[in-house]
């Protein structure tokens, strides 16, 4: 699979977790914004007259790639059934900030507008706080990425298959590691802005099992910055796991992010990217880029809304087989800075994958 376009910024899979306080601000449309009031289908299907959509943004999107992806992939739908309709899909995002404990009442405000058909969102703790909603308003249909409930008639949701990611990306950091030292400690870091479900259930002992796949030896040094942001902590944190023998790390900790590869590049080590192709973030510096494909499906599932046929009530996980995790590997910062024993290694891997040979259930 080709390489997706590369983002320059440094905050990646952490913008889905942020937590500090911001004001809710409220983004102008691609197209206009609008009103309508808001109008359900039957249970399982949508009506493509529902002509308004909101992307609801639980942060902020500036610096947020995950977050890009998501209205990107939903403008580009309606631009795209607009011109193959002849009538205009109104696209609005809003901003929620970074607040968890304010999510629910800003989205419930969005419902209680009727102002859209369809509410488009990404992450793990929507579909809790998106059925709550839809107590109170039924009609309303939500199109939620990064979550997953089930049985909800008004509710369409589509998790990505995390312990994939992780596992591949564990996989080339163990891989990379033994080709940086010989006979010292078989160890990798990973540095989390915060702890949280994801990272502690699924994330954290994936990126363990990916690297024991390459060998049983191999443990995780675990660090948490304490919030999204902080650079020099994220730096701090890198050093002392270098120090301590670690000679690749994994950054899911938004702005730390910065930090840790800084860190990572000024004393020789390496560092893996989550969620967006990282390469040209520092390269020779970042050797591994396990991504999701959030445009794509954000795309596919809202064009599924506007012709009626996305299957609300219906939870999907999907991953390397249907083509919405991936590891980029065709990327030539990639192929210059990885040794070629171990790109082969990685790549049987990924082919196992693909193939549906090795399956990670999540």
């Amino acid at each position: 699979m080709k390489s997706e376009q590369r983002y320059k910024g440094v905050i990646c899979a952490a913008g889905r977790f942020l937590l500090a306080a911001v004001v809710f601000v409220v983004c102008g449309s691609v197209f206009a914004g609008g009103g309508g009031e808001a109008r359900g289908g039957a249970a399982g299907t949508s009506k493509p007259q529902d002509a308004s959509i909101a992307v609801f943004i639980p942060g902020l999107m500036s610096g947020s790639p995950i977050y890009e992806m998501l209205a990107n992939g939903v403008r580009k739908a309606a631009a795209d059934f607009s011109s193959a309709e002849g009538r205009e899909i109104k696209v609005n995002v809003i901003e929620a900030g970074y607040n968890q404990a304010e999510w629910e009442a800003k989205l419930t405000a969005l419902a209680a507008s009727g102002s859209y058909g369809l509410i488009v969102s990404s992450n793990p703790s929507l579909p809790v706080i998106a059925e709550s909603v839809s107590a109170k308003f039924p009609r309303q249909k939500f199109l939620l990425l990064d979550g997953e409930i089930e049985g909800r008639p008004s509710i369409y949701t589509m998790r990505y298959n995390q312990r994939e990611q992780a596992y591949i990306a564990g996989h080339i950091a163990a891989l990379v590691s033994l080709d940086l030292t010989a006979g010292g400690p078989k160890r990798i870091g990973l540095v989390a802005g915060q702890e949280y479900p994801v990272m502690d259930k699924t994330i954290r002992p994936a990126y363990e099992e990916g690297a024991k796949a390459v060998d049983q030896d191999f443990t995780v040094d675990f660090r948490v910055v304490g919030n999204w942001f902080d650079a020099g902590k994220g730096a701090e944190l890198a050093l002392d796991m270098i120090r301590g023998g670690v000679q690749v790390i994994l950054c899911i900790a938004g702005g730390a992010n910065e930090g840790v590869v800084k860190a990572a590049s000024e004393t020789g080590k390496k560092a893996v990217w989550f969620d967006i192709n990282g390469y040209g973030i520092m390269p020779g510096t970042v050797v591994g880029s396990a991504v999701l494909y959030q445009e794509k499906a954000a795309y596919e599932k809202t064009m599924l809304y506007l012709k009626g046929a996305l299957p609300f009530g219906k939870a999907e996980v999907v991953g390397i087989a249907q083509g919405y995790v991936e590891f980029v590997e065709d990327d030539p910062l990639y192929l210059a800075a990885v040794g070629e024993a171990a790109r082969a290694k990685q790549s049987a891997l990924l082919t196992r994958l693909r193939s549906g040979e090795l399956k990670l259930e999540d």
